[in-house]
């Protein structure tokens, strides 16, 4: 169980090492994206972003029709320390979805009007 938690927290930060280093190549580069496929990225990202927001009210509803002793157990678990993980490496990533919904609008704001969809 020891080998295993500690193989998981090492795949973990070789994961995030992974997306910090994806983070810093979009922060050195210009972002290249015609205006559909930013504003398909962006649909996606929101709708990730909310199924994410959706699973963790979930979490708290339930939380409140287990006892301590559930809780506890559960809270121990390796899913759980990736389930924070997923939380953390979230929020590191606001910055750069933020930056994201500002590039669409700059886009947006550049892209002359044409016929609506």
């Amino acid at each position: 169980m020891v080998f295993e938690v500690r193989l998981w927290r090492t795949f973990s930060i070789f994961r995030y090492n992974q997306f910090v280093m994806n983070i810093t190549q979009l922060n050195n580069s210009e972002i290249d994206i015609d205006l559909p496929n930013a504003k398909l990225a962006y649909s996606i990202i929101q709708s990730l972003l909310e199924g994410h927001e959706a699973l963790s009210d979930l979490l708290v509803v339930m939380s409140h029709a287990l006892d301590e002793d559930v809780i506890k157990a559960l809270t121990a678990t390796g899913e759980w320390e990736r389930y924070l993980e997923s939380k953390r490496v979230l929020e590191t990533t606001k910055v750069q979805i933020e930056r994201f919904a500002a590039e669409l609008a700059r886009l947006e704001a550049e892209t002359p009007e044409s016929d609506p969809q």
